[in-house]
């Protein structure tokens, strides 16, 4: 009577050691691949700056400082294919976005 349980119970452990076995090796690879993609869009930016084709990221990101009044700067994306850049900031516990031209460094719109 003891090997009818036995098996069942090897069998559950077996799925379930599976199981958090996918589901660790997922949760590694989904942050592994936006690295990459975040890496990619680093170097595009990178790329584009020593070109001339925008300004250095650090005189964008006071120009947008000095525009959004205290908040607190989380990110920034850049799209290569319009030189665009997009902060993420923090005011008053609100997400905010800001659009910048990667060119001149205006500000091209907000978002809260």
């Amino acid at each position: 009577m003891r090997c009818a349980y036995a098996m069942p119970m090897m069998m559950k452990w077996n799925s379930l050691t599976a199981a958090l076995g996918a589901a660790f090796a997922l949760a590694v690879a989904i942050p592994a691949a936006d690295a990459g993609n975040r890496r990619d869009e680093q170097d595009a930016a990178r790329r584009a700056m020593l070109d001339g084709q925008v300004m250095p990221f650090s005189m964008i990101k006071r120009r947008v400082d000095a525009a959004v009044g205290g908040a607190t700067y989380v990110g920034s994306e850049f799209n290569p294919s319009s030189n665009r850049y997009r902060l993420k900031y923090v005011k008053d516990g609100k997400v905010m976005w800001v659009d910048a031209d990667g060119r001149t460094g205006d500000i091209i719109g907000m978002a809260r």
